[in-house]
């Protein structure tokens, strides 16, 4: 008997819920540091997506050890969620002035209305609603301009790519173009398109794009190159620059801090805070990937994110004025 009795203590298994605890913030920690190295390995990168998770998480367990009286741990967990909220901060402080003499105001929505998932009317529904001057739709194709086309009809100046492979692109403008072109990187092979429209008199360079997603060292290897090659095409614009997109990267990102150096566009959330997108179907893994980015003479007067729409990502809405004038 005795004998039994040691035998099912060997092979039992007790799991202490403070010791979990305690291993799942070393987790955080651990993988808080990584996200600083992501442009050093891929692999390093992708934690420097879930910032808010980490802090969130790391500061609720520094609140349940410190219960316990652990307050070493505690501390040390409190530590590692500050490092995490020292990234988010920033998006809460800031934003450009509004210049003197502006334009009337413009809107622009970004749908990845998601091939697959997606809704058709609830994209025509909104689309019709929120009666955007500009509009830029990704992961189209035939059967989803098919499906649209009630909603677009009132767009008589587009330019579109549809494709199969998640990756067709739509730009969608209700002023006309006055050039309009679509581009691919030569080594991931999807679409972006650069237009520049006529604002009631004042011009406006809109990009529209979409990386790939950075599932892998390769993916990401060509989601970097794409995103490096984005400033060279603003550098060239004569005109205010406003670009849209699904760039399957967050503001913590390297090669999208690269992107707003390189490039001296601003993020259209800085200032109003983390505004997540994907995917729609984790609420607790919610990250900010579709963006708006934008030139000093582009003001951003609201960005909101749109409904959901069957859609992983939700969409986002943005309201903007131009100066009176366009550059030269």
């Amino acid at each position: 008997m005795a004998q039994a009795r040691k035998a099912a203590r060997f092979f039992s298994f007790h799991v202490r819920p403070w010791n979990l605890l305690i291993v799942c913030g070393a987790i955080f920690a651990m993988a808080t540091i990584f996200g600083f190295f992501g442009r050093f390995w891929w692999f390093f990168d992708l934690f420097s997506h879930f910032r808010v998770q980490f802090f969130i998480g790391l500061g609720a367990m520094a609140l349940c050890v410190a219960i316990r009286r652990n307050y070493a741990a505690s501390a040390f967990f409190a530590i590692f969620g500050a490092a995490n909220l020292y990234t988010i901060v920033p998006l809460y402080i800031g934003g450009l002035p509004e210049p003197a003499a502006v334009s009337k105001p413009y809107k622009s929505l970004l749908v990845n209305v998601n091939s697959d998932t997606g809704d058709p009317k609830k994209v025509v529904e909104l689309i019709q609603r929120a009666q955007p001057d500009i509009l830029a739709l990704e992961e189209i194709n035939d059967r989803w301009l098919s499906a649209l086309a009630v909603a677009l009809t009132n767009y008589p100046y587009s330019k579109v790519v549809p494709r199969n492979d998640n990756f067709g692109i739509g730009l969608f403008s209700k002023y006309p173009f006055t050039k309009c072109e679509d581009w691919q990187t030569y080594l991931a092979e999807v679409p972006s398109i650069i237009a520049e429209t006529q604002l009631d008199g004042t011009r406006l360079t809109v990009i529209a794009t979409h990386p790939l997603p950075p599932a892998g060292a390769e993916n990401s290897r060509l989601r970097n190159d794409q995103l490096a090659q984005l400033p060279g095409f603003v550098r060239q614009s004569k005109s205010p620059v406003l670009l849209l997109g699904d760039l399957n990267a967050t503001p913590w990102c390297s090669s999208f801090e690269q992107l707003l150096s390189e490039s001296g566009l601003h993020d259209a959330s800085q200032g109003r805070g983390v505004l997540p997108t994907w995917p729609t179907y984790l609420p607790i893994f919610l990250i900010p990937i579709d963006h708006c980015l934008h030139s000093d003479d582009v003001h951003v007067r609201r960005v909101a994110r749109g409904p959901s729409v069957g859609s992983d990502h939700y969409p986002l809405l943005v309201d903007f004025v131009l100066p009176s004038r366009g550059r030269d």
